[in-house]
């Protein structure tokens, strides 16, 4: 079951009365303080008007039609955006310019997350009361627990992030496959997707520096916890501080047979003891995390990263290896520069005894309509191995 997001409740006026639901938002987005009913005769325009004044619309009508208004919507704010960035556009994107971008994602995002849809509990059945909408139950209870509802009868939901449920779902019933794990992964709402193969065939494929214990740190789904436990790893520990994760790397190892040799725990950075490997792939770019979800993507200050590479010199076993697992996109967007990365290594005591890169093969990186596309194109995805320096043993 997943963990339960912070729940409060969205008011409306409805025929001279004032109503009220209980307002979902995995992404722990606040409910909105004013919210109007509106229904088919909504134009774009008047709902970018009301979006533009922090105006929550709630549905009345068609759901195809909510989802015709939150795609004209997207699509005009898409190009404004778009706009925007090519006046800025050069071979690397300055820090300032990505920071831009980003400010412009938020308010898009914030925008589009004001169509509301409202949800009805009937005969233990979640659905959404509107003519041609999809059955949402089973993605309901995924994503929110199966106490979604509690004892109310009725729910509020953003459309945005609904659509996000529905197609996180589908990943979640079909799986991802893991080409050099052989098997599909399960993702749970809220977990990294593994579908950047890149840095799981780096953990596939690197030497190992022995086969009796290894913890992989920010396990999320559980990925490299398995990658490893197929390679021979006779005990693998994955820690994450996001319940949803643990709930998801422990679904996976049972899925996949090894949960004998893997196991998922609720924890910061590193469970006790040492081991002889501790892999670490951390999210990949400094930036705050405006929601829960932005977090397996943004590391604040990159506090992941530099906690990782100071706790490994009383973790690893002698002669024991880390395995930071990340992409040199931060330095390419001006964030973050190779020469700190170094420094924050040299500071831990730790050494490099080599660095495994590869080429990402996703479609953005080839996608030259991406605002980001002159960094992505030249992405570099290493796997860098560590070890306490000599003169720090």
């Amino acid at each position: 079951m997943q963990q339960h997001p912070a729940r409060t409740a969205v008011t409306w006026e409805e025929r001279g009365a004032q109503s009220s639901a209980k307002w979902l938002s995995a992404s722990e987005r606040p409910a909105p303080k004013h919210v109007v009913l509106v229904d088919d005769r909504l134009t774009a325009d008047r709902a970018i008007g009301f979006a533009s004044q922090g105006t929550a619309m709630l549905w009345q009508g068609d759901f195809q039609g909510a989802k015709q208004i939150l795609s004209a919507i997207g699509r005009r704010l898409t190009k404004q955006g778009a706009r925007a960035g090519k006046r800025g556009a050069a071979p690397a994107i300055a820090a300032e310019q990505f920071y831009r971008i980003r400010q412009t994602r938020a308010q898009r995002s914030r925008m589009l997350s004001l169509i509301l849809i409202p949800l009805e509990l009937q005969c233990g059945v979640v659905s959404i009361p509107l003519p041609r909408a999809p059955e949402v139950d089973a993605a309901i209870r995924f994503a929110y627990g199966e106490l979604a509802l509690g004892e109310q009868d009725r729910a509020v939901v953003s459309l945005q992030e609904l659509v996000g449920v529905l197609s996180a779902h589908q990943w979640y019933v079909n799986g991802v496959d893991v080409p050099s794990l052989g098997a599909k992964i399960h993702p749970h709402y809220g977990t990294f997707m593994p579908t950047r193969h890149e840095y799981v065939d780096l953990v596939a494929t690197a030497p190992l520096p022995a086969h009796d214990l290894a913890f992989d740190i920010g396990t999320g789904t559980g990925v490299l916890s398995a990658v490893l436990a197929k390679r021979g790893i006779g005990r693998v520990i994955g820690t994450d501080v996001q319940q949803r994760a643990v709930h998801c790397a422990t679904e996976n190892f049972e899925r996949l047979g090894i949960e004998e040799v893997a196991e998922a725990r609720m924890c910061d950075m590193f469970p006790d003891g040492r081991a002889s490997l501790i892999v670490c792939n951390p999210p990949w770019l400094p930036g705050s995390a405006a929601t829960s979800l932005d977090a397996a993507i943004y590391d604040p200050g990159s506090q992941m990263l530099l906690s990782f590479l100071a706790g490994l010199p009383n973790h690893l076993s002698e002669g024991g290896e880390g395995w930071l697992v990340i992409s040199d996109l931060a330095e390419l967007l001006g964030l973050r520069t190779r020469v700190m990365l170094l420094d924050a290594i040299a500071r831990a005591g730790l050494e490099v005894i080599d660095r495994l890169d590869t080429t990402p093969a996703h479609g953005r990186a080839s996608d030259a309509t991406d605002i980001l596309h002159a960094a992505r194109s030249r992405e570099v995805t290493s796997l860098w191995r560590l070890r306490v320096a000599a003169t720090a043993a």
